[in-house]
């Protein structure tokens, strides 16, 4: 109970920043909306090739644009030595890994279904047919990000070039998760309900998260204090 009551508390503190600020909110949005912007205009697939590359589309502007609120999850903390501060209180360092993940988390679904209507409107796509399902993807597609990223954001807080290096070293280990969020995505986009063959995918995606987020869970400590 106490571990989850210091998971809310780190938890709430940086929506509470974030939302107070809207640096890394604001970027985000304003460059996947951009990205969607361009890529229909460079592009100008008929209806048929969006349902194709649509999942491909999405993701790629959701790691993209995840990056730039990642990269604030432990940065944001080093004004007046306040990450020092958090690594020496009482909080064990997975509860305060735990707090930044789900923050980060909330903060990418809410990017993600902002970024959805007008991903509807550039490309003419109907999105909402099997809206569960999406939904289902998103999150666990989404949890996988969040952990590799909000891991690896601890461990290049200290770095001159962290903007560079989060998604240099991100995106590699990104991709087993990746690729079956890609291939769900552009199925349930096209408007078919996930049929038994997609389960396999699912399995995937379901399995990289539980496997990262116990690592993570192990190693924050290591990686915080080091």
């Amino acid at each position: 109970m106490r571990f989850l009551r210091q998971t809310f508390v780190i938890c709430q503190k940086d929506l509470r920043a974030e939302l107070r600020s809207k640096e890394a909110l604001n970027a985000s949005l304003a460059f996947s909306v951009v990205i969607l912007l361009l890529f229909s205009f460079a592009f100008d697939p008929t209806a048929e090739q969006t349902r194709e590359i649509s999942g491909g589309l999405l993701w790629l502007v959701f790691a993209f644009a995840g990056a730039l609120i990642l990269n604030r999850s432990f940065a944001r903390e080093l004004a007046n030595d306040c990450l020092d501060a958090l690594v020496a209180s009482p909080v064990p360092g997975s509860a305060l890994f735990l707090g930044k993940a789900i923050a980060n988390f909330v903060l990418l679904l809410a990017i993600e279904f902002i970024c959805l209507p007008v991903f509807g409107v550039f490309y003419n796509v109907r999105w909402t047919t099997h809206l569960g399902a999406l939904t289902l993807i998103l999150v666990l597609g989404t949890w996988g990000l969040t952990v590799i990223g909000t891991m690896f954001s601890a461990l290049t807080v200290n770095l001159r070039l962290r903007e560079l290096m989060l998604p240099v070293l991100c995106y590699p280990i990104m991709i087993p998760c990746l690729l079956p969020a890609i291939q769900l995505s552009t199925v349930v986009i096209a408007g078919q309900p996930l049929g038994p063959d997609m389960m396999e995918g699912l399995r995937l995606l379901v399995g990289f998260d539980v496997i990262f987020t116990v690592l993570a869970l192990a190693l924050v400590e290591t990686v915080l204090i080091g």
